[in-house]
């Protein structure tokens, strides 16, 4: 792993090891940023936003499939996560700001932006927000907005998590307990947040956890992502829990959308929700299966962001090659597209 630090002064520091490459930023406004990118070093950007909770080293293709499907792919912390300062009171909107920073840090023009579970609406936001710099969006098992008009918000939904978002909008003190309560036993046996899951788990969740590996993989990411403290966690279910800060019908750029049917975490009504307002959706909800195929479904995901980005690194071309021989008064060349509640 190739880490890099970059301090107050501007410098960085390395440690080497795989082809992983970490680093920390500021954002604008000061706080630390921690990402990190893997695969191609000159492919197509992909953003990876995790679930809730989760962080940077979320499931995802090892990295001679990202070679493969040519992507460079950067994920990061979200604010209060471990290697992420925390930024009280931030929006699920608040996500575009982190990833434009990050994408300017690494002189990445535009990009695609890919969510899973609690990063799928931040993957939203993106695409929202940030216009003609997303290629592409994919939001997987998202949940919809939580003043969304015309849809039964709780419907279908585990009681785990309706309990969670009621809190986050009446007591928020007893949100805070409950997560923290709940991350001291994730500190205190890794497995502990899956275990507490599954009892509201469908048929296919079951088999999906019921992988040793993979289990262990989410294990250690719940552990890791609650190591510190629970603020991450809170955050996100408070954000989650409230205005978004955007609205979906804005989102232009092509969009994924995609769900299990027997999802009990981010019903498949959420994702139905999403795709009659986001007029540029391509929705898909599988038969048979439930929230943790998102993990599953994520590499033919990435065909679908590569193909789209293929097509949009065409059209540039093409447009390139219609500026007049010589007209360089601007400056301007060509554009730069270089650059795993839960998972």
């Amino acid at each position: 792993m190739h880490v890099h630090f970059k301090n107050d002064t501007g410098k960085c520091h390395e440690v080497q090891g795989s082809d992983t490459v970490t680093q920390v930023i500021r954002a604008p406004d000061g706080r630390k940023l921690s990402f990190e990118t893997t695969g191609a070093p000159r492919g197509k950007p992909v953003f990876l936003l995790h679930g809730t909770p989760g962080g940077r080293n979320g499931p995802r293709p090892r990295g001679i499939v990202l070679y493969r499907l040519g992507i460079r792919m950067i994920s990061y912390d979200r604010p209060g996560y471990p290697g992420s300062d925390r930024k009280p009171d931030r929006t699920v909107a608040d996500a575009a700001d982190d990833v434009a920073a990050i994408a300017d840090f690494l002189g990445i023009d535009q990009f695609s932006v890919v969510g899973r579970s609690g990063g799928a609406p931040h993957a939203l936001a993106c695409a929202a927000r940030l216009k003609d710099r997303v290629i592409c969006a994919a939001a997987l098992a998202s949940l919809a907005p939580h003043d969304a008009k015309g849809l039964d918000w709780d419907s279908g939904m585990a009681a785990s998590n309706v309990d969670a978002y009621r809190k986050a909008g009446d007591d928020l003190g007893a949100l805070i307990a409950y997560l923290d309560e709940q991350a001291g036993q994730v500190r205190g046996h890794s497995e502990g947040l899956l275990k507490r899951l599954w009892p509201e788990l469908v048929g296919h969740d079951k088999d999906v956890i019921g992988d040793i590996a993979l289990r262990r993989i989410i294990a250690q990411i719940h552990a890791e992502a609650l190591s510190e403290t629970a603020y991450g966690w809170i955050d996100d279910v408070v954000a989650l829990g409230h205005p978004w800060g955007f609205d979906p019908a804005d989102i232009t750029a092509p969009v994924k959308l995609w769900n299990g049917s027997e999802d009990v975490f981010s019903p498949a009504s959420h994702t139905y929700w999403l795709g009659e307002r986001i007029l540029s959706s391509e929705l898909e909800v599988q038969d048979g299966v439930a929230h943790f195929a998102a993990v599953e479904i994520l590499p033919r995901i990435l065909i679908w962001v590569a193909d789209k980005a293929n097509v949009a690194n065409k059209a540039n071309r093409e447009r390139q090659a219609e500026w007049p021989v010589g007209d360089v008064g601007s400056g301007i060349g060509p554009m730069s597209l270089a650059g795993q509640a839960r998972v």
